[in-house]
């Protein structure tokens, strides 16, 4: 496949609108551009330019190749550049893996006071699910993660922050949204149930099914799909109801109505994190779950509180 330096091949005699200029432009021979040119329509299968043209003129394929190519370029600029800022900065860095749901459970609020804290560290979120925070982990690519499954591995160590509780999310004029109180799980035992996310497993949408299959109770239907914005959106449609940690309410959406789940049905909110990581970055961290922990009246947990009271880590 042509990499970016076809690409600028491509859009010099583009721009230009001609090979020779496009030659010039990029002090080469005209000769070896135009074969570069020509493998590259031979590879795609269509012509690029309209060789008939005076002056040379892009075809309509042409056009989005030359598109996209603008792109491409842009991103590998705009790469080479972060990376040798970075480099030339020595900042530590730390990456945070986070499921989608938990980015409603205040933990923005928990990313901005460590910035704040650590304005010379670049911090970076990525989202993803809890199974790949963990492999992650181990491969060193992030450094903390935030999930929701109770995953087990002798090289991570999991936090769990709280235990949330859950809530029913449906259509607004769906007949369980004008009751008042806890819904219990019985009462959408027989209606379609929406899970999240379809792939990979296991995933959230096992332990929701769990949660009825415990109780000896199985959804007449359930559908399955790749995210919580679509479980919401076929939620608000009425294709079902959808089970969801009760800060997603947080999102404001006024198409969805939502129902306490009752039965003291929880979804734990956990922070995971290599067993043997002492770095400064994951102390300050803990220090900032400390502190927001005590402002909203929650209990931080007894492995994070032992940590805050060790001797602080070096560097």
């Amino acid at each position: 496949m042509y990499d970016v330096k076809h690409l600028r091949y491509f859009v010099a005699v583009a721009t230009e609108r001609s090979f020779t200029r496009g030659a010039e432009r990029l002090n080469m021979a005209q000769p070896p551009l135009s074969r570069r040119i020509h493998e590259m329509e031979e590879e795609l299968g269509t012509k690029l330019f309209d060789r008939e043209a005076r002056p040379l003129a892009l075809t309509a394929t042409g056009q989005l190749f030359y598109e996209q190519a603008i792109q491409v370029i842009q991103r590998a600029e705009q790469m080479r550049t972060t990376m040798k800022r970075f480099v030339a900065s020595e900042r530590p860095r730390f990456v945070m893996g986070i499921v989608s749901s938990m980015l409603y459970a205040r933990l923005p609020e928990v990313v901005r006071r460590f910035r704040a804290r650590a304005p010379n560290v670049d911090l970076s979120l990525v989202e993803m699910n809890s199974a790949e925070q963990m492999l992650a982990l181990k491969e060193g690519r992030i450094h903390a993660g935030f999930g929701r499954l109770r995953l087990n591995d002798p090289a991570v160590r999991r936090e769990i922050l709280r235990e949330e509780p859950l809530a029913v999310a449906m259509a607004p004029n769906h007949p369980l949204a004008f009751g008042d109180g806890p819904l219990e799980l019985e009462a959408v035992a027989d209606l379609p149930l929406i899970v999240y996310p379809k792939e990979p497993r296991p995933s959230y949408a096992d332990v929701v099914i769990s949660m009825f299959q415990d109780l000896g109770m199985y959804p007449s239907r359930i559908v399955e799909v790749r995210e919580l914005q679509t479980a919401l959106v076929m939620a608000a449609a009425g294709e079902g109801v959808c089970v969801v940690p009760e800060s997603v309410q947080r999102m404001g959406r006024v198409d969805i109505a939502f129902r306490e789940l009752g039965g003291a049905m929880t979804i734990p909110m956990i922070l995971s994190y290599r067993i043997d990581d002492r770095s400064e970055e994951l102390h300050t961290l803990f220090q900032v779950f400390a502190d927001v922990f005590a402002e909203w009246g929650f209990l931080l947990p007894q492995g994070m509180v032992d940590a805050i009271n060790t001797e602080r880590p070096m560097g």
